[in-house]
């Protein structure tokens, strides 16, 4: 915390746009500093980032000797034929990205606002509910930056990705990163006790099992492709995919507005959950 605070008595931040437009008490531009400070913690526990990447890793090289041995060719994007391990790989990066969101900006936060009371030593500095909200978001999408090149190296080395194009898989996995870390952040300020986590994994079980990650949105019903449509993943997945084979569309543009917005909505409910937590 000390290094914290001096950082923070040191720092002078620029003048943004932000900063001419909100008030200081909800924003300073010191954002950075909660950055550095988390980038400092987890730097004695580098192991949980290696043992973090395996779990998507397990899961392609179960695909690729397990059920893709069983399942052909499956349609893709653009109504290219591609192996069913080449269908499902950007579907688990794009779930991999999540995974890794939900978990910081969740159980890790939870702690750090319900326990340790950290929040309420940054808040009683210069820095505010939206520097906080910021700084969170941010290093889920580094940590999510992080797992996603490991994972996209993976894929190459096993010739899964049909295009160059696949290079925007990894700002496209940051992106999904940012918009559920944001939307975490939010749902973890209305939680009481570490038990209600399970409405939390009752909700990511379906996205994760249904938003197309293992199979295309065709084999469903009519009415419930409409419902798939609403879900973030099924956004992040879609655009992973299409990138994956470099099939372009302007229904692209509609998935990253759709991810842009969620993030948006986001960290701006963050900023107003702390600040009502923790500034009355």
């Amino acid at each position: 915390m000390a290094v914290l605070t001096e950082t923070l008595r040191s720092g002078k931040p620029k003048r943004g746009v932000l900063l001419r437009v909100l008030p200081p008490s909800m924003y300073s531009g010191r954002s950075k500093a909660v950055l550095e400070r988390t980038f400092l913690t987890y730097s004695h526990f580098w192991m949980l980032f290696v043992s973090g990447a395996f779990e998507p890793l397990f899961y392609l090289m179960a695909f690729q000797l397990g059920f893709g041995k069983l399942v052909g060719e499956v349609v893709g994007p653009g109504g290219q034929a591609m192996s069913y391990v080449a269908f499902v790989a950007p579907g688990l990066l794009a779930a991999s990205a999540m995974n890794g969101a939900i978990l910081d900006s969740t159980y890790n936060l939870f702690f750090k606002l319900k326990y340790a009371k950290l929040y309420d030593a940054m808040l009683a500095t210069p820095i505010g509910p939206l520097d906080i909200a910021l700084g969170e978001v941010g290093w889920s999408v580094l940590r999510g930056g992080i797992y996603s090149v490991t994972f996209l190296g993976v894929m190459t080395a096993m010739g899964l990705p049909g295009s160059w194009w696949a290079v925007l898989m990894i700002p496209a996995a940051l992106l999904i990163a940012m918009a559920f870390s944001a939307v975490g952040i939010v749902l973890v300020t209305f939680l009481r006790s570490v038990s209600q986590f399970d409405y939390i994994n009752l909700v990511l079980m379906p996205l994760f099992l249904f938003s197309t990650t293992f199979y295309p949105l065709s084999v469903y019903p009519e009415a419930i492709q409409w419902i798939v449509r609403i879900f973030p993943l099924y956004h992040g997945i879609e655009l992973m995919r299409g990138l994956s084979v470099g099939v372009l569309s302007w229904s692209m543009a509609g998935n990253i507005g759709y991810l842009l917005a969620l993030a948006a909505i986001g960290i701006y409910g963050a900023s107003k959950r702390f600040g009502k937590l923790l500034l009355r």
